[in-house]
């Protein structure tokens, strides 16, 4: 392509076709629902084994592994995926079998739809309720955030130079920007907030089942065309290899050594934990038909994990020889997909995907929060004889759309400054430390109400701590230094600071009722 000719704006046609399929499906999943507040926040408990892999993976899928992990490949090297893709694969599927077939056997059994409602009772805490719910949106927040982000950054990298008089950007020192002429991560960010925002306000959990499903195929099937297509430029995967490993920044980033230790390495198997406190996963475990329905997901997990993160972590390997030192890493998938796929159709397909793994979790993760607000905070305080389903309904619509509003203002404000993968990376470490909490409310009956706020109390404070310190006191730039201490990750502190409280307080204080242990502990018949 001439330097001088503006790109095709065709992908930019081909995503706003998919775009607005995605908005169809949540139109066309209204007519199915039943009318009940059940159905529009659990599907009415009736998803069976294939939507549930679809949309469970789909849901732990985002921007953090498509466009961060590429980003993280790029600065940190092949480690990478030891990292996070092999923990996650084994940890994920032991997670949804030891918690989350209990938790959805329970939550049908009594009709919860909430985590907070679960733990209120398991715990006999209505204070626990209330407390969990600010902690759960605190880290969620920055979880929206991710993709947000990710979506603003990649959309502006694989629209650069189309709009060159509309949105010029610039160099330090004056140079033009390679992101130049590029679509601005508020505009990126905006779209598609509001397009995740439609399908989920008119389709409730079922739209968000349904799009998930489909996107979750979408960015399979691109990642993997992605892969080919990027790695045919650069004269297939040896050759892409041998080019990063000869080349002055790349060289070193293909082995773990020297760029992640082994303190980090096997610290971060604690991170995948995070998949047992998700309140999203959590409602979308007790979408589930019947046990059985997650046999599958438990099974094909890995699998799928591993087809998505394999070809984003040689991408991001394959771009320090591609792109060099000094790549944002938010960007470096963009402009691997802009520099490398030509074909304006073939990067409207692959754009699509990408925006489709970002998309496919924040549906749900909007959906989880305006049940939570809806269920836990509203109808706890008023009575649940006090609205009808339509007004609960409408409720958690508006929170929604007040969540929506609050994540784009910080995503546009912390889009330069926090890298996608770090931020993600806290997420995960929060909701890890909250583990201990959801293995003992599953398995352990002599956990008490007690140590289960002082456990939330203590997981809290350090987080707060160790996050600020990390991400918001601190002017170094993105995916640089990240947070260490004696070597290890952060959430190892936080993790045994929750653990320790939660075991400590526990036994000094009174015993659950019996009452309480049986419902939740219900003896094998």
């Amino acid at each position: 392509m001439n330097p001088a000719e503006a790109p095709s704006t065709l992908p930019l046609f081909i995503l706003s076709g998919y775009l607005a399929l995605l908005l169809g499906l949540g139109v066309v999943s209204s007519r199915f629902f039943r009318g009940t507040s059940a159905d529009y926040f659990v599907v009415s408990r009736s998803i069976g084994p294939f939507l549930l892999l679809m949309s469970i993976f789909g849901t732990t899928m985002t921007g953090f592994a498509i466009v961060g992990s590429t980003g993280k490949a790029y600065t940190s090297g092949i480690g990478v995926y030891g990292l996070m893709a092999s923990w996650s694969g084994l940890i994920h599927s032991a997670v949804f079998f030891l918690i989350g077939i209990r938790m959805w056997a329970v939550g049908k059994r009594y009709g919860y739809v909430t985590q907070c409602s679960y733990f209120r009772d398991r715990f006999e805490s209505p204070t626990l309720g209330y407390a969990l719910f600010p902690v759960l949106v605190l880290l969620v927040i920055p979880y929206l955030l991710v993709g947000v982000i990710a979506a603003g950054k990649f959309l502006q990298s694989t629209t650069a130079g189309m709009f060159p008089e509309a949105f010029p950007l610039l160099r330090p020192d004056g140079s033009p920007s390679p992101l130049s002429g590029g679509l601005p991560p508020w505009i990126g960010g905006g779209v598609i907030c509001l397009i995740v925002l439609g399908y989920v306000f008119f389709g409730g959990l079922r739209g968000a089942v349904w799009a998930n499903t489909f996107q979750t195929l979408v960015f399979m099937g691109a990642g993997i065309l992605a892969f080919v297509m990027i790695s045919g430029r650069m004269g297939g995967p040896a050759e892409a290899s041998r080019l990063a490993a000869e080349s002055v920044f790349g060289g070193a980033r293909m082995a773990r050594e020297g760029l992640i230790g082994h303190a980090q390495f096997f610290s971060y198997c604690l991170i995948p934990l995070s998949v047992g406190m998700f309140p999203h996963l959590f409602q979308h475990w007790l979408t589930a038909r019947s046990a059985k329905s997650f046999r599958l997901t438990v099974i094909a997990h890995p699998v799928c994990i591993m087809i998505v993160w394999l070809p984003c972590i040689l991408i991001g390997m394959w771009s320090a020889a591609q792109l060099g030192a000094g790549s944002n890493p938010n960007a470096v998938l963009g402009r691997m997909v802009n520099d490398l796929v030509h074909s304006p159709v073939l990067l409207g397909v692959v754009a699509a995907g990408v925006l489709a793994a970002i998309m496919s979790s924040l549906d749900s993760q909007f959906m989880c929060l305006g049940t939570m607000f809806t269920q836990d905070i509203v109808v706890r305080r008023f009575g649940k004889h006090r609205f009808s389903d339509r007004e609960k309904i409408l409720l958690a619509r508006g929170f929604i759309v007040m969540i929506v509003a609050i994540t784009y203002g910080l995503a546009l404000y912390l889009q330069d400054s926090a890298h996608v993968f770090d931020l993600g990376v806290w997420c995960f470490s929060g909701f890890a430390s909250l583990f201990p909490l959801a293995f003992a409310a599953a398995y352990w009956k002599r956990a008490t109400r007690a140590g289960a706020l002082a456990s939330l109390a203590a997981a809290t404070v350090t987080w707060l701590v160790l996050f600020y310190r990390d991400i918001l006191a601190t002017d170094r730039p993105p995916g640089v230094d990240e947070l260490l201490i004696f070597g290890m990750m952060p959430v190892v502190f936080i993790f045994g600071a929750a653990l320790v409280t939660l075991v400590t307080v526990s036994l000094a204080t009174q015993p659950p009722r019996p009452e309480t242990v049986e419902k939740f502990f219900p003896p094998k018949s």
